[in-house]
């Protein structure tokens, strides 16, 4: 049997969250082409091209084998309270921006440049207003994907430390979600390294956003 998950639009569209399939399909694809059959509210959204996927917390390509026991995720492109090992988080109650610069200053005495980005909600998303803003993500595969970012970005560019915070459950306008600070001997490496992580972050991270306006709630796919 393969575990399947459905994560943001495509659970309110599948109407579950988790399906179990007794078939034993070859592929991915094969697999989609099942769920498809199972669940008609997906199949455009399975057809598009644009549905990432998972097999045991790994992005694969359609071709990938599945086998008994796997567990598949099934993620709209992303939008971008447990703790990972190292400072990577992916929690619900609010971080304190000055407790983090000031423990990640303490890591070295060669420190010479620190760079933050700070996300916070806001009350306007194309034009309409927003009231709330709810933040779902892959348990596991999110800070996964967090400590992978950091990693690559201290290997990248020679940073002595690096936090990234993601904040998730409903948001109210003005509050923090996203913490990133990175720490370099230099301010180069340290503005670059900053925007690594938070471009990684929106690219490969499953973390998606809904916006509630006027019009009803929505699934925001695309970020600037």
């Amino acid at each position: 049997m393969i575990t399947v998950k459905f994560f943001a639009m495509l659970k309110d569209k599948a109407g579950t969250a988790e399906v179990v399939i007794a078939e034993q399909p070859a592929t991915v694809k094969d697999l989609l082409d099942v769920i498809a059959g199972r669940f008609p509210a997906l199949k455009d959204s399975l057809s598009c091209g644009r549905i990432m996927v998972s097999v045991n917390q790994e992005f694969v390509k359609p071709d990938a084998p599945v086998r008994d026991g796997d567990e598949v995720g099934l993620m709209p492109p992303f939008s971008g309270g447990q703790e990972q090992q190292g400072f990577v988080r992916v929690q619900t109650e609010p971080f304190s921006v000055e407790a983090e610069v000031a423990r990640i200053k303490k890591t070295s005495r060669s420190i010479g440049g620190i760079v933050t980005f700070l996300g916070t909600t806001r009350d306007i998303s194309r034009g309409e207003s927003v009231a709330k803003l709810e933040f779902e993500h892959y348990p596991g595969m999110a800070e996964k994907k967090l400590a992978e970012i950091r990693e690559e970005a201290i290997r990248r560019y020679g940073l002595i430390d690096a936090t990234i915070i993601h904040r998730v459950g409903t948001l109210p306008i003005s509050e923090n979600i996203v913490l990133i600070v990175v720490a370099a001997v230099h301010r180069d490496e340290a503005f670059q390294a900053c925007r690594f992580c938070i471009d990684e972050l929106k690219r490969i991270t499953p973390i998606w956003k809904k916006e509630t306006t006027p019009d009803g709630v929505v699934w925001v796919e695309e970020h600037p």
